[in-house]
This record gives structure tokens, C-alpha cells and sequence, in this order.
């Protein structure tokens, strides 16, 4: 018997996250791997499959301009579909939650056909926050079969919405697959403006900033505090890839734009970015990977928002939550450049999100509930005391 596996995305995170599962799949010959995507981003989307490889077998090409997250979802039920009911998979893996991941999986259902999804059981119990994600993965989960949770802690909130539990697997994060299999000590960048910040002595900070809940008041709060710790600290860099959105890219210039210490940059392709990463200092962010990704390479991270589905981390000692507040993340990047005792224990502190493997746990666990392997992988599980 051959399994036949579809794995879809439609964003840059996801297509990094899927690209370790797609190549563990592919790499087994009980599974015909088929991938399909949505393009719920084109170009971000794209740079990732270039960079791994991955030749998508079915392509929806949804993007267009000024796009609706009920525009996405009604194309992406409809074209996923039609790829279902075609190549009647297996198992249908979607990632996250995105509203490719949760249009998928409510696609799959219509079809009923099983769905796996890899990182689940993320929460931050707000609906809003961070919007539509939360949404995306609490929907995703009541039509999921299979849910790959990377901690035990989102295992956990998964058993108290009375998920089975024979139906839960923790793997890690497969975020963590794909990066250490990218970041190298010999990197080479190919931007000068990179080249000339990291040639010199001063410590890096790098920056993201684009989350839907921030826009605003928030966000200009963000870019205010940034300004504050560049004229506050000559020994710094700050690097910041601005996000392509208009209305971003002008509120940075304003504020930032002539700051002294602040370079703007354009959006980075998944490898150099983390390779700069490995190179930075500090990591502010707003995103949701990169509160796993740094702290495995040892960067502390202040996140910039009120809540967070990956609690696991501030646990853990390698994750601070400091809002939109502007005094808030002033002062808490002040202590990680003044107080080595401080950064040290956040640059130290043991990562709980992977070492590497999860992509081969969740291969395996397939193969085993399937019945094409004998054996069930062992669960991840990280010195962070989750358990």
C-alpha cells in the first residue's frame, strides 16, 4: 500500500514550515507526496519554494490586489476542492493558521477526507488577538483528525477542548527543521548595507513589525520606542525589514526614516534573514515564528504585543512580552544591552519549541497510524517544564 499525502500552504511561513515535512514525506517510499498551493502570497511564497526546492504540483494562484479574508476563503474552499476530489489523498496536512490552513481543512472535511495539522493547539484565548489567526487555528482544530502539537503545552490545551488524546502528537516545531538546516557560519550576504553594519563592532538588533493588531497608534508607539533606543545607544544597529505595505513602509520612513543608528531595509528572503538572525544581538518582534526561531540560535526576544499563543517561551525565560508600549520596550532593551546578567539568562535559557526532528516525528507517526511502519516515534519533549 502507498500513502498518498497532500500538503498545502499559501503563505512564506507556512511554505518554510512544510518544506522539512514535504522533503521527510518525499523521502519515504510508502508516501506519494503531492503539494499544493494557494498563493495566498505570491512573491514571499514563491522565493521560499525556490530556496527548497519544492515544485508545487498543484498551483491556485489566488492573490489579487485588495483581496478579502472572505475572498481567500471562498477560492481556497472551492480550488481545494476540486484538487481533493481529483487526487482523493489520504491525508490532507495543512500548517497553522492561516486562512489557507483553515479554508483547506474545511475543503477536506466537505470531501471527508482526513486532515493532519502540524502545529496545532497554539491558543491565546482571545479571539481577536492576533486576528484571524486564533480563529483560523480553534476552527481548524473541530475539522482536523491527526493534530501535530509542538509542545506539550499546546497538546494541553488541545485535551481541554476535549480533542482525543490518541488523536495529539507532540513533534516540536518543524520551524526549527528548517532553520538549522539554512543558518551557516559562513554565510555570505549580498546587500551592502548589510555587509557594512555587520563588518563593524556595534551589536545588532533586528526588528519586525507588522502585525494586523498593531497597525495604528500601536505601531507608531513601536517605531516611536525604536527611535528612542538608537539615539539612546551608540554602540547599536538596528536593522528593520519593513514590511511591503504601504501604509507601514511611510509611518517607518517618517519616524525612522533620518534616525541615525536605524536601517530601513527592504523585505529579506527566508535565508539571509536568518542568518542575520544568528548575527543579531537582540530580536524585537511582533511575529509569532520568530519567538521560536531566535531563542534556538540563543537571541533573547521581546515581543511586541499583549498576548502571545506561544507561552511556552515566556516560560522558558527566552521570550518577554513588552506590548506596544514604548517605555515598556525602551527599558526592556536597555536592561538586554546594559546588564549581561539579564541577556545571558535569555540567550541561555533552553529553547522548547524542536531540536531538528519534528518533520521525521510526524512522518513516522503517519506511517504508523497507517499502517505502513511498525512502531510509534517518541513524543518531543523539552527541558522547559511543560510536562
Amino acid at each position: 500500500m502507498t500513502l498518498k499525502a497532500l500538503v498545502v500552504f499559501g503563505t512564506r511561513p507556512e511554505a518554510i514550515k512544510m518544506a522539512p515535512l514535504v522533503s521527510a514525506l518525499k523521502r519515504k517510499e510508502q508516501v506519494h507526496t503531492l503539494v499544493a498551493v494557494t498563493a495566498q502570497h505570491r512573491e514571499m511564497l514563491d522565493q521560499v519554494l525556490d530556496l527548497f526546492g519544492i515544485v508545487p504540483d498543484y498551483d491556485l494562484n489566488i492573490m489579487s490586489h485588495g483581496q478579502t479574508l472572505a475572498d481567500i476563503t471562498g477560492r481556497v474552499v472551492s480550488g481545494m476542492q476540486e484538487i481533493i476530489d481529483k487526487e482523493k489523498p489520504d491525508i490532507v496536512f495543512v500548517h497553522g493558521d492561516t486562512t489557507t490552513t483553515f479554508a483547506s481543512a474545511l475543503a477536506s472535511f466537505y470531501c471527508k477526507t482526513p486532515v493532519g495539522h502540524v502545529e496545532a493547539g497554539l491558543r491565546t484565548r482571545d479571539k481577536y488577538s492576533p486576528f484571524p489567526e486564533e480563529m483560523n487555528r480553534r476552527l481548524t482544530a473541530g475539522l482536523t483528525d491527526f493534530h501535530f502539537a509542538p509542545t506539550a503545552a499546546a497538546k494541553n490545551n488541545l485535551l481541554a477542548e476535549g480533542i482525543n488524546g490518541g488523536d495529539i502528537f507532540v513533534t516540536g516545531n518543524t520551524v526549527i527543521d528548517a532553520l538549522l538546516s539554512r543558518v551557516r557560519g559562513d554565510y555570505r550576504f549580498s546587500s551592502p548595507i548589510l555587509n557594512r553594519v555587520l563588518s563593524g563592532q556595534k551589536k545588532i538588533i533586528l526588528v519586525t513589525a507588522h502585525r494586523r493588531e498593531n497597525w495604528g497608534q500601536p505601531m507608531e508607539n513601536i517605531f516611536l520606542a525604536l527611535r528612542d533606543i538608537a539615539t539612546a545607544f551608540k554602540d547599536i544597529e538596528i536593522i528593520f525589514p519593513v514590511h511591503k505595505n504601504p501604509v507601514l513602509q511611510d509611518l517607518a520612513a517618517r519616524i525612522l526614516g533620518d534616525c541615525q543608528g536605524v536601517n530601513l531595509v527592504q523585505p529579506m528572503d527566508y535565508e539571509p534573514f536568518v542568518n542575520l538572525m544568528a548575527r543579531s544581538h537582540i530580536v524585537l518582534t511582533d511575529s509569532g515564528g520568530l519567538q521560536e526561531e531566535a531563542p534556538a540560535l540563543g537571541k533573547p526576544v521581546l515581543v511586541m504585543r499583549t498576548v502571545t499563543e506561544r507561552p511556552e517561551a515566556v516560560d522558558a525565560g527566552t521570550v518577554r512580552l513588552v506590548g506596544a508600549d514604548r517605555k515598556l520596550i525602551f527599558e526592556e532593551t536597555a536592561r538586554l544591552l546594559t546588564d549581561s546578567e539579564v541577556y545571558n539568562e535569555m540567550a541561555k535559557a533552553a529553547n522548547p519549541y524542536g531540536d531538528g526532528h519534528a518533520s521525521e516525528r510526524i512522518t513516522g507517526w503517519v506511517l504508523n497510524r497507517f499502517n505502513l511502519s511498525p512502531g510509534m516515534p517518541l513524543e518531543f519533549s523539552s527541558s522547559a517544564g511543560e510536562n
